[in-house]
């Protein structure tokens, strides 16, 4: 690197402008050096704060914008739900000299307030400078990038990514396009279960490495969160007959134990094998976890982090400065960066066996988040829900299942016919038994949760009575012979009115008694060959709800008529019997 010099001290001028000439050229070097290194685009390209290429410039006019991270998965706290910024995603993605370059995806994932945009803004520093002596920094230049800070409350939302897309030359002769996501931490006060589920998996199925952060140690509960995240994860995507996510590495923070495990990779590898080992006494439960979490990841790693330093955790005003961070942790730093972001080490995304490039990147998350968006995939819930679910609806079977038992032996099988009423008593009767016994069982969730089940119980309980009924019904022989008996009368009624309204000359209405006959008679014809063969029942069904029709609104209640009619002349002549016997004994 070139080096100012003041031509002279006693004319400010010329220093002036000596100074600022070093300065140029000293800044013409570092850019010649990060060009040959692939982290800078040649000189003649702008870029505006996205990232974006512009129109080409001169040399001495190129003017890069200060990178930044730009949100690309919107959370809406108020709805839980979650939009994809498009056309940011576009403009850092589809620039001209990245868009068809196949795409690495580093993201870190984890619990909140766990230290990852801390993490991501060293990687920062190394993809901008891979000097290996010199990457880190000075120990007095503040950590920028990512947004972090001290404290209890979570900073970052949602899915954010670095709007600078940094290009690398790899060994082959090939460049790829590296990108950095970082995304909002699991389980704060904010987020529910399917908010974190859907934040991890969109970060998982979109990257080509996920960095799991963790606080000092794997415990069986941060396997089993990311049982459910990877699951929610696999569901969205479509039928995948191989490991559908590429590489998983435990990110272990403030790593407690070196003497059993020490700092770094190795360290890392025998603690990993240690709890993700499926031994032969093991619980069935907790097998299924490991057995999942292999069966979904290509390579799994693990990489053991020393804590930071007290000045890290407990100064308000810590701005990142290597000086304030303790001396196993910058060098584990060292390590742990370059392994996941040095060219040699770098892994293209790849979905389906095929690599993605940036420009497929952008249709991939699209097509993921309108999943998210929907309603086709099943809801996360919380292990204390999802107990209390299943702790309700087995007791919801267990009382349906009384209540049918009762019914099946009160009127099932080959049963006689039994009076509507009975069989209505019979149902009220197990039904509240049934309800008893539901609330008698101890639940989970509490009384206002149960209710909803209760509900769904009355519910069930209800819909079996109508079976119950249908099926007592087709016991009635008088019942079943109900529709031949319709369509009979039906065809008798037009015979007798067709053979009146011909004998007085009315043949146009006798015409169409006998084209309703005709119809009669054909349906009375289908209706007996549906009941021999079992062949085309919807005719049949058809049949039998016209012929329960005209039965209920024209039979019945001409039926109904006439006995109230008969009813009602008896009743006359019954109270005019003895008015007459009267007037004869008084003559």
């Amino acid at each position: 690197h070139c080096e100012a010099v003041p031509v002279g001290a006693e004319n400010r001028l010329g220093a002036h402008v000596s100074r600022r000439w070093g300065k140029m050229l000293l800044k013409a070097a570092e850019r010649s050096e990060e060009i040959r290194l692939g982290l800078r685009r040649p000189p003649g390209r702008r870029v505006d704060e996205f990232g974006s290429q512009e129109a080409a410039m001169n040399s001495d006019d190129v003017l890069m914008k200060e990178a930044r991270p730009i949100q690309v998965v919107l959370a809406h706290e108020d709805n839980h739900h979650f939009d994809l910024d498009e056309e940011s995603l576009e403009r850092i993605l589809l620039q001209e000299h990245i868009r068809d370059l196949n795409v690495v995806v580093v993201s870190v994932a984890g619990a909140f307030r766990k230290g990852k945009s801390f993490l991501l803004d060293f990687m920062l520093r190394y993809m901008y400078n891979q000097n290996p002596g010199t990457w880190l920094g000075g120990d007095d230049e503040p950590l920028t990038g990512f947004t972090w800070r001290g404290g209890c409350e979570r900073e970052t939302t949602g899915i954010q990514v670095w709007s600078e897309v940094f290009v690398i030359n790899k060994s082959d002769g090939s460049q790829v396009a590296v990108l950095l996501m970082d995304t909002q931490g699991a389980f704060d006060s904010q987020s529910t279960i399917r908010d974190c589920a859907t934040v991890f998996a969109l970060s998982t199925m979109t990257s080509s490495v996920q960095v799991y952060n963790l606080s000092q140690n794997i415990q069986e509960d941060d396997l089993q969160h990311l049982q459910l995240f990877t699951e929610y994860g696999r569901l969205a995507m479509e039928e995948v007959y191989q490991k559908p996510f590429q590489t998983l590495m435990f990110l272990i923070r403030d790593w407690s134990y070196p003497y059993e495990h020490p700092y770094g990779l190795e360290g890392g590898k025998s603690f990993l094998e240690k709890r993700l080992e499926i031994k032969q006494n093991q619980h069935e439960e907790l097998q299924n976890v490991r057995k999942h979490i292999h069966s979904c990841f290509a390579k799994i790693t693990c990489f053991l982090m020393p804590h930071p330093g007290l000045k890290v955790a407990t100064n308000p005003s810590f701005d990142g400065r290597l000086k304030d961070i303790d001396g196993d942790f910058k060098k584990e730093l060292r390590n742990v960066v370059p392994f996941l972001l040095s060219p040699e080490n770098l892994v293209e995304k790849e979905i389906g066996g095929s690599k993605v490039t940036c420009r497929d990147l952008v249709e991939y998350f699209k097509a993921y988040i309108k999943i998210y968006q929907g309603e086709e995939l099943p809801h996360p819930k919380s292990m204390l829900q999802a107990t209390a679910e299943a702790n309700n609806l087995a007791a919801v079977a267990g009382a349906k299942d009384v209540y049918a038992k009762g019914m099946e032996m009160f009127c099932g099988g080959d049963k006689p016919y039994i009076a509507p009423t009975d069989l209505e008593q019979q149902h009220l009767t197990l039904k509240e038994a049934s309800i008893k016994q539901f609330r008698s069982i101890k639940k989970m969730g509490g009384e206002e949760f149960s209710r909803r089940y209760q509900e769904q119980l009355e519910q069930e309980m209800d819909e079996n009575y109508a079976n119950f009924v249908k099926h007592n019904d087709s016991k009635n022989i008088f019942y079943a012979a109900r529709t031949p008996a319709t369509l009979f009368a039906v065809m008798f009624t037009m015979y007798i009115i067709s053979g009146v309204t011909g004998f007085i000359g009315l043949n146009s209405i006798a015409s169409l008694c006998n084209l309703v006959m005709g119809i009669a008679l054909i349906s009375l014809c289908t209706w007996a060959y549906t009941k021999y063969s079992g062949e085309f029942r919807e005719f049949g069904a058809i049949i039998d709800q016209v012929a329960e029709t005209i039965w209920e609104q024209v039979l019945c209640k001409l039926f109904t008529s006439a006995r109230n009619r008969v009813v009602h002349r008896s009743i006359t002549s019954t109270l005019r019997l003895p008015s007459n016997n009267n007037n004869k004994k008084k003559n």
